[in-house]
């Protein structure tokens, strides 16, 4: 699934795993569209979620592409399934990369910054929104779950691979 409309002057993408969407997310997206003409929004796929952080989304690619799709500042979404950024900028094609500042002076980040500067490529960091994050969401209902006595649910990629 994919929201394709023509492209015009700056293209920006905005990658993220948009997992329990929260104001962190909306925040990105809005400061995003600000900077460029034409914002894309990658929609980071499953498995390479568990590959970048060891976890499943909690919310299926088809649904954080439908969610995403829907806001109104984001003019096209990706469903991003390379692990490379810079495979991702031969596939989407954008001239800005937005990330969350998290990313900015760690080895991943220079690395990042390094390889799209190659290719002409600008990497805008944009504050990390420190009090609510998709990990914090889980923690909290993982809580709540045990405060409960209720099992958290399986990863629902690992109870489909057991099948």
């Amino acid at each position: 699934m994919a929201r394709r409309i023509e492209r015009t002057g700056r293209v920006g993408y905005a990658p993220g795993v948009y997992d329990l969407f929260h104001i962190g997310h909306l925040n990105i997206l809005r400061n995003a569209a600000a900077r460029c003409d034409h914002l894309i929004a990658g929609v980071v796929s499953d498995e390479m979620a568990i590959q970048a952080k060891g976890v499943a989304p909690v919310i299926p690619l088809a649904e954080r592409l439908q969610i995403v799709e829907s806001i109104n500042c984001v003019d096209e979404v990706w469903a991003e399934t390379v692990p490379n950024k810079i495979d991702t900028w031969r596939e989407v094609g954008f001239d800005i990369l937005f990330k969350g500042d998290d990313w900015r002076g760690t080895p991943k980040g220079i690395r990042l910054e390094a390889a799209f500067a190659e290719v002409g490529v600008e990497v805008v960091y944009f504050p990390y929104t420190l009090n609510t994050s998709s990990t914090r969401l889980r923690a909290a209902l993982d809580a709540l779950a045990a405060q409960s006595g209720a099992e958290r649910p399986p990863d629902r990629l690992e109870s489909a691979r057991t099948r």
